[in-house]
């Protein structure tokens, strides 16, 4: 007769622990196991325990390989669900056994499952090529294809990256009304339902959180009504003067909004945000300025200062264009019942010998010509301050559309379902990856039934509207190129490489390189040579469904459909884990920090963009801005959208254990020293700084895309 030990941990959140029955085989290289009923007296599997059981064999099991969770009617209690973090088993020779689950079992079934290592404590981790047992062989086999035959592909915007279908998942979801704010069941102030029960055929990754879900809604609910109850909701009226914007601030304001509020006027804040704002990743070096951007020399002479020219100050790499010509001619909507606006400018920006970042000229259209002067700082103050808006006003679409949406949260989901899709759970790269896959693909589709439905929040507050929204990204898609992706080779195509206070491109950098390392470390563990990445199936298929549903199979973007070296490796999987946390952490963390102010980061403009100098008062300034309600409504998203996550994983905190070799838990705890250092000079740095930049501080960036 020989023992073995198990251990079975419940995942903490409410409802994972369960009442059903639940019975474990176990199965090794010399037999298996009786099916065995886990039970003791008491509570067993209740949220956020530990229990420990003892099995009996008639023999010898050998190297254990895999075991099977049977999830079991009860004869007391109706059927509820369960979720497993991981079981561990003690062998009479001393050796454990770690089998990660960190997955939902939901109707009465059985879940087979293989060892932590990948399959016994004399490998390392199991790449499809390391298989030498047949049982395993077909144990990943029938993973994946029963992933595959229930997570499938479906369109989203023809031209946008593909997200998940499950056909048995259909939310029943009603358009947002916030002139409605009302107690329908579940929410209040907006009439939306995402049906939680709808989530039990979801597992693993996939599997909605209800606590998530629920906080999320219950965010935006109270503060949609408090605006609601104060008629700013009802109010489609231009606002009377500027002091009239800050009854809409939140309640919770930081040292950076009040900047904001206080600065937001100035030149010197103005090109400060192309470098540290929230849309740090457009600014572009000039060396010749464009035809259609004719800025002569005595226009910009009053702005560069004496014993120096236009041409000196291109020739020495000084002078910075902001160019927004991916938003040209895309028609606009009307918004309560007013037609909105809408342009392509052109910026051009001089950093100076202190180190400013400067604008000296706007246009306000792509196209030159007597309709469409270059505003200058010398115009009028109430000229210079409407074109520098229409500016802020693009930078609106840059980074909603392209920089925050399209490149963090829809290519990061297409990642998270390719991983699920295409590696079985044993693979080192699905263990690697899938901590930066959590709660994506569910922040997502709470972003498309809340944000991005017809008749929704988006829908309500753009002058693009939906369709123009789409259109944007469409185009930004089609530019992408794999190279732009790779962070340092950004910097120095874009010529910001020895930009000074670029406080973004530092921080970067080094959580970049930190990742890059970690990387290194983990792949460089798993596969010995070339060959063992070029003969990896599961990989390839991998990265050619990446590219086909998330890239739509373009060529011209550079993206890669094979991978055959190691070092190709390290970089495609640092793109992809970096674009899953930091690159996200960047663009949405201070979101509401700098468009709280509204006329910092307008969402429409209700005036056609000036074609004469000279016209425009405080009044027709105000009257450009967004209306009350449509400021209010935007307001509301992005503060929903800024609120951190209420089970928080900061980079480099991996509290699901997958790797269980002794080499992997210490490229974990190296990851952690890096980033806390990389932390600790970021906190140092801003001691000195007017405005700290801590947006991709470690401490505050979180694995994954979940909010």
């Amino acid at each position: 007769m020989v023992t073995y030990k198990v251990r079975v941990s419940t995942g903490k959140d409410l409802m994972s622990g369960t009442f059903d029955c639940i019975s474990l085989t176990i199965v090794g290289t010399l037999g298996e196991s009786n099916k065995q009923r886990l039970d003791h007296f008491g509570r067993d599997f209740a949220a956020g325990s530990i229990d420990k059981y003892t099995i009996q064999c008639d023999q010898d099991l050998g190297e254990l390989i895999l075991i099977r969770l049977h999830k079991e009617r009860s004869k007391i209690f109706p059927k509820n669900s369960w979720y497993c973090n991981y079981v561990q088993i003690y062998t009479p020779a001393c050796t454990t056994y770690h089998f990660p689950v960190y997955q939902w079992l939901d109707g009465y079934e059985t879940l087979e499952l293989r060892e932590g290592t990948g399959g016994g404590h004399h490998t390392q981790g199991k790449t499809v090529l390391d298989e030498n047992l047949p049982i395993l062989v077909t144990h990943r086999q029938e993973e994946l294809r029963a992933k595959q035959d229930f997570y499938r592909w479906r369109v989203f915007v023809p031209g946008l990256p593909n997200y998940v279908h499950i056909p048995s998942y259909h939310p029943p979801v009603r358009h947002c009304n916030p002139d409605r704010p009302e107690w329908n069941g579940y929410i209040p102030g907006f009439p939306i339902l995402i049906n939680i029960k709808a989530t039990k055929f979801l597992s693993s990754n996939l599997r909605f959180s209800a606590v998530k879900t629920a906080s999320f809604f219950l965010r935006l609910g109270p503060a949609s009504l408090g605006m609601k109850l104060r008629g700013l909701l009802d109010e489609k009226r231009s606002w009377k003067r500027l002091k009239e914007i800050r009854k809409i601030f939140p309640a919770t304001k930081t040292a950076i909004s009040e900047y904001v509020y206080n600065h937001w006027k100035e030149d010197q804040f103005f090109g400060y945000q192309f470098l540290n704002g929230i849309n740090p990743g457009l600014l572009k070096r000039c060396l010749c300025l464009p035809e259609k951007f004719p800025v002569t020399d005595d226009m910009v002479a009053p702005s560069l200062g004496e014993g120096t020219c236009l041409q000196a100050e291109l020739e020495k790499g000084n002078i910075y264009l902001a160019d927004y010509k991916i938003l040209e001619g895309i028609p606009t909507v009307q918004l309560n019942g007013k037609q909105q606006y809408h342009c392509a400018p052109l910026c051009l920006l001089h950093c100076g010998p202190e180190g400013d970042m400067m604008p000296i000229a706007i246009q306000l259209s792509q196209t030159p010509g007597p309709d469409s002067p270059i505003f200058l700082p010398t115009d009028p103050e109430w000229d210079w301050l409407l074109a520098k808006t229409w500016v802020r006003y693009a930078e609106f679409y840059c980074h909603e559309a392209i920089a925050h949406l399209l490149e963090t949260h829809l290519i990061a989901e297409a990642f998270s379902l390719a991983t699920i899709r295409q590696l079985p759970m044993c693979h080192p790269l699905y263990k690697l990856i899938i901590p930066h896959t959590r709660y994506t693909i569910q922040i997502n589709s709470i972003g498309r039934a809340l944000l991005l439905n017809e008749g929704g929040l988006s829908d309500r507050a753009m002058s693009l509207g939906l369709a123009g929204f789409a259109e944007v990204m469409c185009r930004a898609l089609a530019e992408t190129k794999y190279e732009d992706l790779y962070l340092p080779n950004d910097f120095i195509r874009r010529g910001v490489q020895d930009l000074p206070r670029y406080y973004y491109r530092d921080d970067c950098l080094a959580v970049w390189g930190a990742l890059e390392t970690y990387v290194s470390e983990i792949i460089n563990y798993y596969y010995r040579s070339d060959a063992a990445v070029e003969g990896d199936t599961e990989l390839q298929a991998w990265v050619r469904e990446i590219f086909t549903e998330c890239f739509l199979g373009r060529e011209s973007s550079g993206f890669p459909t094979c991978i055959r070296t190691v070092p190709e490796l390290i970089r495609y999987i640092t793109i992809v884990i970096y674009t899953c946390s930091a690159k996200h952490a960047a663009v949405n963390t201070g979101q509401l920090e700098y468009t709280s102010w509204m006329p910092n980061f307008p969402s429409s403009m209700r005036c056609p963009p000036m074609q004469e100098k000279g016209l425009t008062t405080e009044e027709s300034f105000m009257e450009s801005l967004p209306d009350v309600k449509t400021s209010c409504i935007v307001l509301l998203v992005l503060w929903t959208l800024s609120k951190e996550p209420d089970d928080k994983r900061p980079l480099g905190h991996f509290p699901d254990i997958h790797f269980v070799e002794e080499t992997p838990w210490k490229c974990i705890q190296n990851l952690k020293e890096r980033l806390a250092q990389i932390s600790c000079n970021i906190k140092e740095r801003n001691k000195n700084l007017p405005i700290g930049y801590n947006y991709l501080d470690p401490a505050l960036i979180e694995n994954s895309i979940s909010i």
